[in-house]
């Protein structure tokens, strides 16, 4: 099993994207923060996910599922970023993401990072677009996310979930 942290959006939208992958074991929502300022905290996830997904896929669907070339209002407390474990990691993050650009008419703002802490969320937000999908936040931000990843990467998802998102 790998781990990787991505963080661009909010939590709670970056979590049930994950979620319904195929091969993805875990999600953990919370805060993450890099090794060149480990006291700074960004919104993000980390996931556990089985070799029979790549770290390509999964970064490819972050870029396509939260503004990666946008330096909106919120980029401070969303850094566009793929968190990696070691400096193997770090390097194939980089070349996926330049491979990827061409895929964008903007630049990427997204950076592969140096992992350094991680902070969960409270339980009582955890796994929140599942628990509470027609709250009207789930349904104007994160909903059109997910079948946004339904049309663009339907053989990816994991069968349960597809009828939640249709």
């Amino acid at each position: 099993m790998q781990e990787i942290g991505l963080g661009g959006s909010c939590h709670w939208c970056t979590e049930p994207i994950f979620q319904s992958l195929k091969g993805v074991n875990q999600v953990q929502q919370g805060w993450l923060s890099t090794t060149t300022e480990p006291d700074v905290f960004y919104e993000g996830i980390l996931v556990n996910f089985e070799s029979d997904i790549s770290l390509h896929t999964l970064i490819n669907i972050h870029l396509h599922t939260h503004s990666c070339t946008s330096q909106h209002a919120l980029r401070a407390r969303y850094l566009s970023a793929v968190y990696c474990f070691n400096d193997h990691q770090q390097k194939q993050a980089q070349t996926i993401i330049k491979k990827c650009q061409s895929e964008f008419t903007k630049p990427l703002l997204t950076q592969a990072v140096c992992f350094a802490h991680f902070k969960s969320s409270r339980d009582d937000i955890l796994n929140y677009y599942y628990q509470n999908p027609d709250k009207p936040f789930c349904q104007t931000r994160i909903t059109p996310k997910l079948k946004k990843l339904l049309k663009q990467f339907p053989e990816l998802i994991s069968n349960d979930k597809k009828a939640w998102i249709k």
